[in-house]
């Protein structure tokens, strides 16, 4: 393929009128299948491949509703026993550093997703600032980093099913979290086949509910832990006897609770007034999540020491609630723990599989994987690219490897998008004129790309090694199957 490919070729450049247009729409999927489409699912594909123009229907509030809602997820009820066992009641700073390094790529993203408003969020950046090898290895690269996400999401969703059998008083003979996880995991792959229609609808009622549960959670916990009522309890040393490093290599494990906030860039098309209302949205629901992911570990480990917390694993946020207010405490927790987990790794699902039609579409990878099911309009190749390697991960139970290969994946991304701002604003091609500039652009995107980098060098051997070894197959098979593909400037 080539950006040279006439207007009405197949490739990802190629134009399309409208659905009601003569003659079959040019839809990426089915089209180059061959397939005549049906106008509501061409439809579909149009708006996916950014071809016409998207009705722009999502304000602010919808806007933070999707990276505050992918992001208070799992982590918050999954890593606070984790962190604090790792780095004592400085796990809370090591949210706040995640914050920060995901505030300087927003920025950074707000401006590419004003500039670019396509499918496929930060991949798309990448391809089309820094080139086809760039973005087949962040592509691939995205793809597998929501898989291992989503795997880490499933064991949470499992550990959070299984707690509803010990508050219920019913003893199993094996843990429940891997087993159950793996379930879900089939589950939402399958159900995902069946369209989304209702998905964005159930998000913001399932977010609504958290944010109120966690509000009055946390309220009550930071007035007990400021002695205001309950037990005196005598303050823990903040940093862990390791000093700054336990600290850094917390944050390198939780920044995967982060990852949502690029999830508001995949659907700026639909933003309305996209200047304003879509840096305000990426900005805010970091800043919002920071906020609770903070004060929750303040209130956690104020609760109990932090190896006692370590001790609880996934579940330590219900032990948290049950010291406060007993069983309603817990069970509210619980609620809210498979509320989260379950929204987390349905949206990861779905992520996933979107990242597989992304690179499919660019013929990354074999056309094949960007076919839509013809009864559901949704990409069944896809998730079952992406539901099928996360079930198997899911089933390994590595809760921390999981979480740190996928924070590694993503970084690379982030990285990689702050230094695509820099190149495109230096290149200054005449098809990039986005709505929202980046304040200090350079500066924020410099500091915003090293400090994403050097985050991965505190990362466990192990996932660095993991990551690493994705990177590479990732090229190698760029090098293989797609070095006649240029996607830099195709848009």
């Amino acid at each position: 393929m080539d950006s040279s490919d006439p207007p009405d070729s197949s490739g990802p450049s190629a134009a399309a009128g409208p659905p009601d247009a003569s003659g079959p729409t040019d839809g990426s999927g089915p089209s180059r299948a061959g397939v005549e489409v049906p106008d509501t699912l061409a439809a579909v594909v149009d708006a996916d491949t950014g071809k016409g123009e998207l009705e722009r229907t999502i304000g602010l509030v919808g806007g933070l509703a999707i990276g505050v809602g992918t992001m208070i997820g799992a982590g918050i009820f999954v890593f606070p026993g984790l962190a604090a066992e790792n780095a004592g009641p400085a796990a809370s700073l090591s949210f706040a550093i995640g914050a920060v390094i995901a505030l300087l790529v927003a920025l950074p993203a707000s401006e590419l997703a004003t500039a670019m408003p396509r499918s496929g969020g930060g991949y798309f950046f990448i391809s089309r600032g820094l080139g086809t090898a760039a973005g087949a290895v962040v592509g691939l690269g995205l793809w597998l980093g929501l898989v291992f996400a989503a795997a880490f999401y499933l064991v949470g969703l499992g550990s959070y099913a299984g707690q509803v059998f010990l508050e219920a008083g019913i003893a199993l003979p094996i843990d429940p979290a891997v087993p159950l996880g793996v379930a879900f995991g089939v589950g939402l792959t399958v159900l995902s086949l069946f369209g989304t229609e209702n998905t964005a609808a159930l998000q913001n009622g399932i977010v609504i509910l958290l944010l109120v549960i966690l509000t009055l959670f946390l309220s009550y916990g930071s007035l007990d832990a400021l002695g205001v009522f309950g037990a005196e309890r005598v303050p823990e040393r903040f940093f862990p006897p390791g000093g700054t490093l336990p600290v850094l290599q917390t944050a390198a494990l939780v920044f995967t609770s982060y990852l949502g906030f690029a999830q508001v860039a995949t659907v700026a098309g639909d933003i309305t007034e996209p200047s304003r209302n879509l840096p305000l949205a990426m900005v805010g629901s970091v800043l919002l999540v920071g906020v609770f992911y903070v004060v929750t570990i303040f209130v956690a480990t104020s609760a109990f020491g932090s190896a006692r917390l370590g001790e609880f694993g996934e579940t330590a946020m219900v032990e948290v609630a049950r010291s406060f207010v007993g069983l309603p405490g817990a069970l509210a927790i619980v609620v809210a723990g498979l509320l989260a987990t379950f929204s987390s790794a349905n949206a990861s699902i779905l992520s996933a599989s979107r990242a597989v039609y992304a690179v499919s579409r660019d013929e990354i990878i074999p056309e094949t994987a960007s076919r839509l099911n013809l009864a559901y309009g949704t990409p069944h190749v896809a998730l079952g690219l992406a539901g099928g390697p996360i079930v198997v991960l899911a089933a390994t139970g590595q809760v921390a490897l999981l979480a740190e290969v996928a924070s590694f994946l993503h970084l690379v991304m982030y990285g990689l998008i702050c230094v695509a701002l820099i190149q495109l604003r230096r290149e200054r091609p005449s098809w990039y004129d986005p709505a929202f500039r980046c304040p200090a652009g350079f500066a924020v995107a410099g500091v915003g790309g090293l400090a994403s980098f050097a985050l991965i060098a505190f990362m466990r051997p192990a996932s660095i090694g993991v990551g690493a070894a994705i990177m590479i197959a990732a090229y190698g098979w760029y090098r293989y199957y797609a070095t006649d593909v240029e996607l830099k400037g195709d848009f």
